[in-house]
């Protein structure tokens, strides 16, 4: 097992590796930008090193800094957490190179599941049903063809990431040509590379993704799913499992279709298979995220292992220490997503100080956060302030823990998104499990529209 560990994150990620670093033997080793210098993840570490000013570029992104804290401070491995660096193939090489293990698969899966297109490929050539689509087209003349034999609506994909960014919808042949350079130029400023693809736009799906772990010895096996189909702008608002969808037989289908795909690339430690589910049942892989996800703890709550822990120990060699049996979740668990947004602009991010905390409790209800009255949440990162993790014997028992919690959550000092939360859980269609990927846009809408007609 490792002696040190440096963290190559903030928030409350790093909080989150700190703390199973810290439950293994472990001592842990923060970086940090200037404005993080308060973040309660450094505070918690056993050392700190500052990495630079505050735009990630030049601190979070930053390579060589983050290789050089580790060397000077002698820590043997890198926890990415997310987001940043956690998907960089180049930042694993270096690790590699660097004789400091990145915790995460090798820089040869990265770059294979990294780019959509290939990704794509790899998993249909490994038998996992695949959304009808293209590979990286040259121009928007190109994609207008295939765009044209695959049949509208389609979605046009930026090939080297992920996130929403770099990603339309086109309802119709005429608004391909409009769209199509949009979207080139979000891929080309988000990931640094203008590649994009295009495929089947599926109508009202579900978003249900397989949560996969693979280890040294090859061994491949998945711990069941998290529906998450409740999402806004592509990015995940509330997840949950089990998926009110997925029966016992579709679980173990998904599940094997999942690991299928994972071993066949002999996938190295956390990391998530997704799949748009149709009505009709059957599914479509999307893309595999090679890292742990922001919506880890719906899994832990219902199996009971800590997945962070566990990425550490794969890590470091061992084995995995799951059961062989299929997992079956326990109970229902249920995560909602809280950020520093203003709903009533927009869900324009809202940065600023938070003069009140008081983070709610009980019975199934656990909270991952980084903050504490008197925090100020910069402006330079993404939102996330905190994870809201509600869990119980019955799908019925975790709604109404969930919204009893919601009420009981106090975050004051900048605009959150707890209020409208609570409006998506008390929704009846929410209650029904009668959701899909364009739920929540469609219930924005209704909002804005009733505001509409209540001031006229």
């Amino acid at each position: 097992m490792f002696r040190k560990v440096l963290v190559a994150n903030r928030g409350e990620i790093a909080l989150r590796v700190i703390r199973a670093c810290h439950e293994l033997g472990i001592r842990t080793v923060a970086v940090y930008s200037e404005a993080d210098r308060e973040s309660l993840h450094v505070r918690f570490s056993d050392e700190e090193v500052c990495i630079g000013p505050p735009p990630a570029r030049e601190s979070y992104l930053n390579i060589p800094r983050i290789i050089a804290a580790a060397e000077i401070t002698g820590a043997e491995a890198i926890h990415p957490g997310y987001g940043f660096l956690a998907e960089n193939a180049e930042f694993a090489e270096i690790c590699e190179r660097s004789s400091i293990v990145f915790v995460g698969p090798t820089p040869d899966q990265i770059r294979v599941m990294g780019d959509k297109a290939q990704g794509r490929r790899t998993m249909r050539d490994l038998g996992v049903p695949v959304i009808p689509g293209t590979d990286v087209v040259r121009d928007a003349d190109e994609g207008l063809q295939r765009a044209r034999e695959i049949g509208f609506p389609v979605i046009i994909k930026a090939a080297a990431g992920g996130g929403g960014k770099g990603m339309r919808v086109v309802p119709d042949e005429e608004s391909f040509p409009r769209l199509f350079p949009t979207a080139q130029g979000e891929a080309q400023a988000a990931f640094g590379d203008p590649s994009l693809y295009v495929e089947k736009y599926l109508v009202r799906p579900r978003h249900v993704e397989i949560q996969v772990f693979g280890d040294q010895h090859g061994r491949v096996m998945h711990l069941g799913e998290r529906d998450c189909s409740i999402q806004r702008r592509h990015q995940k608002l509330l997840e949950e499992t089990p998926s009110p969808a997925v029966t016992r037989e579709l679980r173990a289908a998904m599940g094997e279709t999942a690991v299928r795909g994972a071993a066949g690339i002999r996938y190295l430690g956390a990391g998530t298979i997704e799949f748009l589910l149709a009505a009709d049942g059957s599914f479509y892989f999307m893309e595999m995220n090679m890292r742990i996800q922001v919506e880890h703890p719906v899994t832990e709550v219902a199996t009971g292992f800590d997945l962070v822990k566990e990425q550490i120990r794969v890590a470091a060699g061992e084995p995995l220490s799951f059961p062989r049996t299929p997992m079956q979740p326990r109970g229902h668990v249920i995560e909602c997503r809280v950020n520093a947004e203003d709903p009533d602009r927009g869900f324009a991010p809202a940065p600023g100080t938070v003069t009140t905390f008081h983070p709610p409790g009980g019975p199934g209800v656990r909270v991952d956060t980084h903050l504490y009255a008197g925090y100020r949440v910069p402006p330079h990162y993404d939102s996330l302030l905190a994870k809201l993790i509600v869990a119980g014997s019955t799908r019925d028992e975790a709604v109404i823990r969930t919204r009893h919690a919601l009420e009981a959550f106090v975050i004051e000092g900048v605009p959150t998104t707890i209020g409208f939360l609570q409006r998506i859980v008390r929704d009846e269609r929410f209650v029904r499990g009668e959701v899909d990927t364009g739920f929540a846009e469609r219930f924005v809408s209704e909002g804005a529209g009733m505001q509409r007609a209540a001031a006229s």
